[in-house]
């Protein structure tokens, strides 16, 4: 027995002592992975191997080896959280250094719409176009738009309604003018109204009058903020005549193309003219059966200024707007390694490649062996609090066995020493 073996017991079971107390101290850290002290045994050997002694010498540190398992996943209710459930690391850059892997999604937005973590790194991915449209291929750093979304004019309208077929006609016939009175409901049936918008976002008013003017025969009025569609307001004429079925089960025409004037707005302001727009009836019918309306939609929209945004299981980044309106503003990429425990820890729960990991596998959640990812919650530390409390207490009786050699040894050689 010699000082050596305990000596070198004392020093891996210290530093197997630092690697227990490291994965206890990050137990609450985010997107953390715990790592393992791994020991290998020591033998002296002479030249050429011949001579071998059987006794072993010590023991070393063979590896710090770090444990990538899935840490449990835990709901925050923020939305700029993002968890990754299954393989992958976020990438992250300052635009200089070599990208940073991470798997701490804890992500805010900066003063220039940066989607940036805890350490001002951004978040790389495949950014959208103005229309939406992603655009894979290298991963940039993700912008969030800082401009709203533009108006939309309107350029069809869906329109699905039941006409009673028991009614009677409100058409007084030809010769009398005005053949309908927008003021005075006796002169027509129904109605309904939806809004539309022009070039610039503005709204226009549209009403619909439905006057029933023989057995399966309805004229269709149409106004814009008060005026009508067709002919004058002092002479209006109907858009088009509605000729259903003799069962009710569909209209002729099922659809036309008309177009808006320009008009005046509720607020006073004049509005643009709205060309070519596509009216559809289809599906519309005529039944003994009080009048309702079953579909009525336009796509057309306002301005709108952006109000938050949402991210999916696929990484992809909707962005939400004022009005209603969402688009797709980026798409998150993510990287896998064939040896993870090859990565070098930078803190900051970060990691660089090395060439013992390899080059990064890159792709976009939910892809191959990729995860997806979960927002509003965040990956907890896989660290598990009672095993690393046991590995300290055999840690620490190991290091106690380990001075006791020494201790021996000491009385071994002290006992030598007063031979007579």
């Amino acid at each position: 027995m010699s000082f050596q073996q305990g000596l070198s017991g004392l020093n891996v079971m210290s530093k197997s002592l630092d690697v227990i107390g490291n994965n206890i101290a990050n137990a609450n850290t985010f997107g953390a992975k715990g790592s393992r002290a791994e020991f290998a045994d020591m033998y002296a050997s002479a030249l050429n191997g011949a001579g071998t002694n059987n006794v072993g010498i010590g023991v070393q540190m063979a590896s710090v080896s770090q444990q990538f398992t899935q840490g449990n996943i835990t709901a925050t209710e923020n939305p700029m959280d993002v968890a990754i459930n299954g393989g992958g690391f976020f990438q992250l850059t300052d635009g200089h250094s070599p990208v940073t892997y991470s798997r701490n999604g804890q992500f805010k937005v900066d003063s220039s719409g940066n989607i940036v973590n805890n350490q001002g790194l951004k978040l790389m991915g495949y950014q959208a176009d103005n229309t939406g449209t992603i655009q894979p291929g290298l991963a940039v750093p993700l912008q969030l738009p800082t401009a709203g979304i533009n108006p939309k004019t309107t350029d069809q309208i869906d329109m699905e309604f039941n006409l009673d077929s028991r009614l009677a006609t409100t058409d007084p016939g030809s010769g009398v003018s005005p053949r309908i009175d927008f003021s005075d409901a006796s002169t027509y049936n129904k109605a309904t109204s939806l809004t539309v918008y022009d070039a610039k976002g503005q709204t226009v008013a549209l009403t619909y009058y439905f006057q029933k003017t023989d057995t399966d025969k309805w004229n269709v009025y149409v106004t814009a903020n008060g005026d009508s569609v067709g002919g004058s307001t002092a002479d209006p004429q109907p858009l088009t005549e509605l000729d259903f079925q003799s069962d009710g089960s569909s209209a002729t025409p099922e659809s036309l193309s008309f177009d808006i004037p320009a008009s005046q707005n509720s607020q006073g302001s004049q509005t643009l003219p709205i060309t070519g727009i596509d009216l559809n009836f289809t599906g519309s019918t005529q039944y003994g059966l009080d009048f309702g309306v079953t579909n009525l939609s336009q796509t057309g929209y306002a301005p709108g200024s952006l109000s938050s945004i949402a991210i999916d299981d696929s990484g992809v980044i909707m962005a939400r707007y004022s009005n209603g309106q969402s688009k797709p503003a980026g798409q998150v990429e993510l990287a896998t390694f064939r040896n993870m425990q090859g990565l070098q820890p930078l803190g900051g729960n970060g990691w660089q490649r090395t060439f013992a990991s390899g080059d990064p596998v890159v792709g976009t959640p939910g892809v191959g062996n990729i995860g997806v990812l979960q927002a509003g919650a965040l990956e907890e530390s896989n660290v598990d609090l009672t095993g690393e409390l046991v590995n300290m207490i055999t840690a620490q009786r190991a290091y106690q066995a380990n001075a006791q050699t020494i201790k021996t040894m000491d009385q071994v050689l002290q006992t030598l020493v007063n031979l007579r």
